[in-house]
């Protein structure tokens, strides 16, 4: 899944709309010698995410010898711009892994197929409803979810227990986290935290725990200037308290645990999704734990599980069985859910995932404890976001950094990115 901080790109709607209409254009998914059917799938992800998925796809072409998959992987930056590409080109891939925030971008550009017309082979009746309605538009199912994520507060385990700060509870609104935060500053002489304002996805927490949302039901913005003056002025502040990372920090992240400054010890604590969080293990010798987003000040949960990724199958494919035969294998099939363990996030089959969780170790259990100690205490995912978020990301992040580094206020910034916003989801 990618982290609150990858940048966006969005391939322009009249693209999306050329390779729809191009009808004459040579689909995806061919023949080869024998009869063999080749099924092109695409994803992006790190070498042991390309690895297991290697494997997994070795038994499904071994328990279908008439298919063949051929893949490619690549880092979520470059993965989105080449997709993109094919997609406009009318070239997109018979399988291919989808973000969130890209399903009404291909749905509406007809670059997906809708999925019902392979329900007799395309299983989704053990998916949580809430999280396989995210795959809809306008009442079409036109991506299933593959695994299953949430947001977190990653930490410096060693680290915040040398400080004597009490360590994190089951549950924390928001002033607490900021108190926790300045406590550790105070003890530590370093920010405790990244600064969540210039994060969209940090901003949607704290946005849902006082009961609004980032968008209505037909797209449109579900929160006020006010809302985000308030958000960035609480984020400001413990800016300039030293409590959360300073401008020079924040404004080198790039979506890479790695430039995080957690990931470059120079904090103790990380938003970002429980996924990508593994990646930190690597660089913090005191060890990772993972605590849940804080609430609302009325104790309303903001947090929710979230899809970790999608699978779609391209509109053009020339075999969309087959294509939903993989898609249902990489989503059901138990002992392809035991060799890609959690790296796309908790499966989201309830059976597969009751079956795999005791077999899962290192981070993958630390995940997956983590996600059952949430069960039942989030509210229902919203709807996948309007395609314009994808440039929107962008515009959270450049107008928060004009706050910190002090050149507009946050009301200045916030009016700014209301503006550019409601432009942007007009287009």
């Amino acid at each position: 899944m990618p982290g609150h901080r990858t940048k966006g790109f969005c391939a322009s709607a009249a693209a999306l709309a050329l390779c729809a209409m191009l009808a004459g254009c040579s689909g995806s998914g061919e023949s080869v010698g024998g009869g063999k059917v080749v099924l092109r799938y695409t994803w992006w992800g790190n070498p042991d995410r390309a690895e297991r998925t290697e494997q997994a796809l070795a038994l499904f072409e071994k328990q279908h010898p008439d298919i063949q998959v051929q893949t490619s992987f690549s880092a979520y930056d470059a993965y989105k711009q080449k997709l993109a590409t094919q997609a406009a080109g009318g070239d997109a891939p018979d399988v291919m892994q989808l973000d969130y925030r890209q399903i009404d971008q291909y749905a509406s550009g007809g670059v997906l197929l809708d999925l019902g017309e392979q329900k007799a082979v395309l299983r989704t009746g053990e998916i949580d409803a809430g999280l396989l309605a995210t795959g809809r538009l306008d009442g079409t199912q036109y991506a299933v979810p593959q695994g299953r994520g949430t947001e977190t507060i990653a930490y410096d385990v060693e680290a915040w227990k040398a400080t004597g700060v009490p360590l994190p509870d089951r549950s924390w609104t928001w002033s607490e986290w900021a108190d926790t935060m300045r406590a550790l500053t105070e003890r530590t002489g370093k920010p405790g935290a990244t600064d969540p304002g210039q994060s969209e996805d940090c901003f949607e927490v704290w946005l849902r725990g006082r009961g609004k949302s980032l968008y209505t039901k037909d797209g449109r913005l579900g929160f006020t200037a006010d809302d985000l003056t308030r958000w960035w002025t609480f984020t400001d502040e413990l800016r300039r308290e030293g409590v959360v990372s300073p401008a020079e920090q924040t404004t080198q992240l790039d979506g890479s645990v790695e430039n995080t400054p957690l990931g470059r010890g120079e904090s103790l604590t990380d938003a970002n999704w429980d996924a990508p969080a593994s990646g930190f293990l690597a660089l913090v010798p005191g060890g990772i734990a993972l605590a849940p987003m804080p609430s609302g000040e009325d104790g309303t949960p903001g947090q929710y599980f979230k899809p970790s990724m999608f699978l779609g199958v391209g509109a053009d494919t020339g075999h969309p069985e087959e294509a939903a035969r993989l898609v249902d294998f990489l989503i059901n099939d138990e002992r392809a859910a035991k060799i890609l363990g959690a790296t796309r996030g908790i499966p989201v089959n309830d059976s597969v995932r009751k079956e795999i969780e005791p077999q899962l170790t290192d981070f993958d259990e630390t995940i997956a404890a983590y996600q059952a100690s949430l069960e039942g205490t989030l509210r229902t995912p919203p709807q996948a976001p309007p395609s314009g978020d994808n440039a929107l990301q962008t515009t959270f992040q450049r107008d928060y950094d004009q706050v910190s580094y002090e050149r507009m206020s946050p009301r200045e910034a916030a009016e700014n990115y209301i503006t550019e916003a409601k432009a942007e989801l007009r287009s």
